[in-house]
């Protein structure tokens, strides 16, 4: 095997791919497409989207409405005057949004009323009046019960928690919540990764193939180096793509809170007076605490290169096999299971870190790739299982690779016909 032919073929399957017009689309627009995401989710968050109800109140306990109307003037009326046929009408011809009929057992024996509406609102609507008859029906109760007002204050008493992380340099602001999220995003980042390079590596494989381009690569170059090559080439393009990401995070991350307290500032003139002094209380040099620490970067590039290497050696093997995608089809199981049960199983390792079954997926060489990024960003995961994980994805790319080598060797010149297990098993055995 030439070293020197593989380097010829890694660097045109590189360069060929970084020149071309996706690759710079897709490397200049994904971080325009994520700056949009996020402002598309800070305006929704701070945006009034919320549509005003109308409920009709036909109150016959007297007092429940009377605190509704407290709670929220816009939103209930007294309607107790009017006929309940009346009130349907209303709602069917849209001059109320729904009423509500109250009586005593409400209040004494906790009845659940019936919100009587055309349809429209959503979750949000119905969870908001649950909410307000809740804390109507409280207020009522403890009133007739002569409960005092320190009691009531006790009652209303919401007891939080901060955290601090402990470590050798001593107390840390803790910021499980965003670490967790990021764990999550970047396990995501290296499922989609490791399904998008290898899907392009395959359909490269497949094109030459089909063009009988590789009947004449194959004469000056042993398919064993041709592979090699394209897996590599391909590899390098991605890393080359992901440290352009991270180098675009890193200075996003560093303009965030002078940007975000520039916002603010901006803003705070066109707020009502209590939204504003509300917003004056936010403190945007939070912002300069949320980081990724450097070593995430590198742990997420290890488990991406191992994870690429192991899933991508298949790729190339089914690619090599089948004259077109299609083809390729009955092949994907054995390459997307593993992969998609890391995917799914990473929510519950970003919620349970430390569990036995996040560990297990996290050592397990087929869904480690995925799975022990997040565990790493959102725990302190022992160095051991960290270097078990690590040497375990190691040996089953050397695996996977000779078996894949072996079937990519006979079917890269192998056409016109649909390749089955029993052939590959056949390859895998006389080469």
């Amino acid at each position: 095997m030439s070293f020197h032919k593989i380097w010829l073929v890694l660097k045109r399957e590189y360069l060929t791919r970084v020149k071309s017009k996706s690759f710079i689309l897709i490397t200049a627009l994904t971080p325009l497409a994520f700056i949009a995401f996020i402002g598309i989710i800070v305006f929704i968050n701070i945006s009034e989207t919320e549509v005003e109800k109308r409920i009709g109140i036909y109150d016959n306990t007297e007092v429940l409405v009377e605190r509704l109307v407290e709670l929220n003037e816009t939103r209930y009326y007294n309607v107790s005057d009017t006929s309940i046929d009346t009130l349907r009408a209303q709602v069917l011809n849209g001059d109320l949004d729904g009423y509500i009929v109250l009586t005593d057992s409400v209040i004494t024996h906790s009845k659940s009323p019936v919100l009587v509406h055309g349809g429209s609102g959503g979750l949000s609507f119905i969870s908001a009046v649950r909410s307000d008859l809740r804390d109507a029906v409280r207020e009522e109760r403890l009133t007739r019960e002569n409960v005092s007002q320190n009691v009531r204050d006790i009652f209303e008493t919401r007891t939080g928690l901060e955290a601090v992380k402990l470590t050798e340099e001593g107390e840390q602001e803790d910021n499980t919540i965003f670490a967790s999220a990021i764990g999550f995003i970047l396990g995501l980042m290296i499922f989609f990764g490791i399904f998008f390079y290898g899907a392009l590596l395959m359909r490269g494989v497949i094109e030459e193939k089909s063009n009988r381009v590789m009947e004449v690569i194959a004469s000056s170059v042993k398919p064993i180096e041709l592979m090699f090559g394209k897996l590599f080439g391909i590899l390098s393009m991605a890393l080359t793509q992901f440290g352009i990401w991270i180098f675009f995070y890193i200075g996003l991350s560093m303009a965030a809170a002078p940007v975000a307290a520039m916002i603010m500032d901006a803003q705070m003139s066109n707020l009502p007076e209590d939204a504003a002094e509300a917003a004056s209380s936010f403190d945007a040099s939070v912002l300069e605490n949320i980081v990724i620490e450097p070593y995430i970067f590198v742990y997420f590039i290890l488990f991406f290169l191992l994870g690429f290497l192991i899933y991508s050696a298949l790729f190339a093997a089914i690619g090599a096999a089948v004259d077109n995608e299609q083809d390729s089809q009955q092949f994907m199981p054995i390459v997307g299971l593993p992969i998609f049960i890391a995917y799914f199983l990473n929510t519950k390792v970003m919620q349970a870190p430390d569990s036995s079954l996040s560990t297990f997926v996290s050592i397990f060489p087929l869904t480690s790739p995925i799975n022990m990024i997040s565990r790493i960003a959102s725990t302190s995961v022992p160095i051991w299982q960290i270097a078990l994980s690590i040497l375990l994805m190691i040996l089953t790319f050397l695996v996977i690779m000779w078996l894949a080598a072996k079937i990519y060797r006979v079917g890269i010149l192998m056409y016109g016909k649909k390749p089955s297990f029993k052939d590959l098993a056949k390859w895998i055995r006389q080469s």
